[in-house]
């Protein structure tokens, strides 16, 4: 059953879309990034097995030899965006209401949408996670997404810049193993993007390689 709150959208596993305002609840089969468009509103594939991967693991993917995912004319200013034509429709329409930059994954073959949600109000924040080769992951949040004093981003070491995008930011190795960059810590807007399961040099080839999505 479609769950639609005043505020905001999640990507949930339940029927599809009636197109409220500002969000939407859908289910879908896995999106894989060479996958066919859809034609319901921003899809999702199944949840990502429970647990974390760790940081760096032997069959860790290594940087790929190509991020060029299925472009669609149709979606315009998101087509670069992994996933389906739903995925990117998720983006374009958020970038074309906030005032900040909004910035999606550029995936190779392998990576699916696991889950996602967005809020329109109050300056406008969006989560969405993929989910990947040998249990790789990434977790990206943007906007006003987080009330707390630390940015809501793992506790960890600093370890230098890397790009988010168009976007500089701070590479973070956390407490946990997971790989952070995160842009304007604890300011609204901010960005972060989480990765486990990936080395370091596959993550931030990931990060560098975000499209701006033009409003």
């Amino acid at each position: 059953m479609l769950l639609v709150a005043a505020c905001g959208g999640v990507f949930e596993r339940s029927s599809q879309p009636n197109g409220p305002s500002d969000g939407a609840a859908v289910t879908g089969e896995p999106t894989d990034v060479t996958a066919e468009p859809a034609t319901a509103e921003p899809a999702t594939a199944e949840p990502s097995p429970p647990g974390p991967a760790s940081a760096a693991p032997s069959d860790a993917p290594s940087v790929p030899p190509s991020v060029d995912p299925l472009a669609s004319p149709a979606t315009g200013s998101a087509a670069a965006c992994a996933g389906n034509d739903d995925n990117r429709k998720f983006f374009a329409k958020i970038a074309a209401t906030v005032e900040w930059p909004v910035y999606c994954p550029v995936l190779p073959a392998g990576w699916f949408v696991a889950s996602g949600q967005y809020r329109l109000a109050g300056g406008g924040w969006l989560e969405i996670a993929y989910r990947g080769p040998s249990g790789a992951r990434l977790e990206l949040r943007e906007g006003a997404f987080c009330d707390d004093p630390d940015g809501c981003v793992p506790g960890g070491t600093e370890a230098g810049d890397a790009a988010f995008g168009g976007l500089t930011g701070t590479f973070i190795v956390a407490d946990d193993g997971r790989l952070v960059v995160v842009v304007d810590r604890a300011v609204k807007p901010s960005w972060v993007v989480i990765g486990s399961g990936l080395d370091r040099e596959a993550f931030v080839t990931f990060t560098g390689a975000f499209a701006l999505v033009e409003g």
